[in-house]
């Protein structure tokens, strides 16, 4: 007998990104679930439900009231009825998410089935927006959003590149991938689709570092890194789901931290430091996924001017990871991360040995579509007697098979 296929119910609104959904849902069927589809009324300005219900052979929701449009033998029951959907599906993907559908979720309106159904269900959530950039950066939808996250809705970031409007910049809706991804790495965090528990972690209190540190050259200028912060977050939001306390500490980027985390705000890589060793002696874990700069600036009082060439004096910092490896409590154990361009597992074992951790994560940074800029990773973790390699995937899905390395380090040491 074959399995049963999980239910997934796919919100589709009215952008222009609508017609991607269908490759999503196709997508979805090639990767095992049972996709459902409920579409808003704007979205069928860009689509007909028929499209959905000839693919997923089921009828697709359009309204409350009215029958619903598509095929299937329960093509006799009537639209109000299909509030089963809430309770039936194990998770409700939107995609794409206009500032509309943001904007009713956030404040709890329920005026057709889409906003009904996100209020009835207890399944994850996970919305992908897409919009103009200027929409997508208004205070107001960045509000929604976090309110959204606050409650647990999990996002799938959307990308930058030319929008539909003619601008550029970021709005568009992520890959389809990306979004499967997302909703494999929640499943899985939820137990609907593997035997984790989401409690796991409970009783670890894990340090994390993320995004880039910047040293000043004078007061409105600075030495930077490119990267974004994601990778940190998506592991300190996996682990404060599965259970730990987290302490987050975040040097400057563009995304808002997770809900549910202690953060703590530094920029400059003394500053991490001083974070690091404040909360050092908390951690049960401590996972350094931030970029820290190598060499910190010898600052000028007052803004440089451009009248002649300049040489800017350089000072090596302090091995943060190197630090908190030597001063750490007995049993806590100490992650590292490698970014490479070459050489890549022979780099990643000198550093591990050489900063004296329990476990580093190696990831190429070369390739322009994963990494530094990306909403996808990929990597090999490494231990002294391990190697796991993680396929291109996002970085929410790599930030779960680095915590589960994590754990078998923590019940079985000699691992």
């Amino acid at each position: 007998m074959c399995a049963q296929r999980l239910k997934v119910t796919v919100g589709v609104t009215g952008g222009i990104a609508a017609y991607k959904s269908v490759e999503l849902v196709r997508l979805l069927q090639d990767a095992g679930y049972d996709p459902h589809v409920v579409m808003t009324r704007a979205a069928e300005e860009f689509l007909r439900p028929l499209t959905f219900a000839a693919i997923t052979g089921h009828k697709v929701i359009t309204s409350l009231w009215s029958e619903d449009a598509g095929i299937g033998s329960d093509s006799d029951e009537s639209g109000i009825e299909h509030i089963n959907e809430a309770q039936t599906t194990q998770a409700l993907i939107v995609a794409p998410a206009t500032a509309h559908v943001l904007a009713k979720f956030a404040h709890g309106l329920a005026d057709d089935f889409l906003s009904t159904m996100y209020l009835a269900t207890t399944a994850p959530v996970i919305m992908a927006p897409a919009m103009n950039v200027n929409m997508w950066n208004h205070p107001a939808t960045r509000a929604n959003v976090e309110s959204l996250r606050a409650r647990g809705v999990t996002f799938v970031e959307p990308g930058s590149g030319h929008l539909a409007c003619g601008m550029v910049g970021g709005g568009r809706l992520a890959d389809n991938t990306a979004i499967l991804a997302t909703l494999q790495s929640v499943l899985a965090s939820t137990n609907a689709s593997s035997n984790t528990s989401i409690d796991d972690l409970t009783g670890e209190t894990i340090l994390i570092t993320a995004g880039g540190t910047r040293e000043a050259i004078d007061p409105v200028r600075f030495i930077g890194n490119r990267s974004s912060g994601r990778m940190g977050f998506a592991i300190a939001e996996a682990a404060r789901r599965r259970g730990a306390r987290v302490i987050l500490i975040a040097a400057p980027t563009a995304i808002a931290p997770p809900a549910g985390c202690e953060v703590v705000c530094v920029t400059s890589a003394a500053e991490m430091q001083a974070a690091a060793l404040k909360h050092l002696h908390e951690a049960t874990i401590v996972i350094m996924a931030a970029a820290v700069s190598d060499y910190t600036v010898k600052a000028a009082t007052q803004k440089l001017k451009r009248d002649q060439s300049r040489i800017l004096e350089l000072e090596p910092t302090t091995d943060i990871l190197r630090e908190l490896s030597t001063r750490r409590n007995p049993g806590t154990l100490v992650i590292g991360f490698a970014a490479e361009t070459e050489d890549l597992l022979a780099n990643g074992r000198a550093k591990l040995e050489r900063k004296s951790i329990d476990a580093i994560v190696v990831n190429d940074v070369s390739s322009p579509n994963l990494g530094f800029d990306s909403q996808n990773n990929a990597g090999t973790i490494l231990t002294k007697a391990t190697e796991v390699a993680i396929p291109p995937t996002t970085k929410a899905a790599m930030a779960e098979r680095i915590l589960d390395e994590i754990k078998k380090l923590r019940t079985q040491p000699n691992s």
